[in-house]
């Protein structure tokens, strides 16, 4: 039996194969192999220069970021080291930094070191 992935909408693991595309037989969702390889290369998180980012990874500031309730801006070259979340707003990075405390980032304004 071919290995049929589960349903990207609902992860039912009951989808089918009809042809050339899978089938949810719970959520009636329909997806192809193409469309499933190009929504997971989506989902990764990239930096500005599209490099991509996993835990861990070093990272510097590319701009100066306004900090909500701090004291100053995160300027531009602070080096820290992130965490991949699905944070507010759109922000997906989660960092520490010295006087601050723990900040969201988004990937956009980040460059990977």
């Amino acid at each position: 039996m071919a290995n049929i992935p589960n349903c990207p909408q609902c992860q039912s693991e009951y989808a089918y194969e009809d042809g050339n595309l899978f089938v949810c037989p719970e959520c009636a969702h329909e997806w192809t192999a193409e469309s499933q390889k190009e929504a997971e290369e989506s989902a990764k998180t990239r930096d500005v220069n599209g490099n991509e980012l996993q835990d861990g990874d070093m990272v510097t500031i590319i701009k100066d970021l306004k900090v909500k309730g701090g004291s100053g801006p995160l300027k531009v070259g602070t080096k820290a080291k992130i965490r991949l979340v699905d944070g507010p707003n759109g922000h997906n990075l989660e960092s520490k930094f010295d006087g601050i405390g723990t900040l969201y980032i988004k990937s956009e304004y980040v460059k990977k070191i």
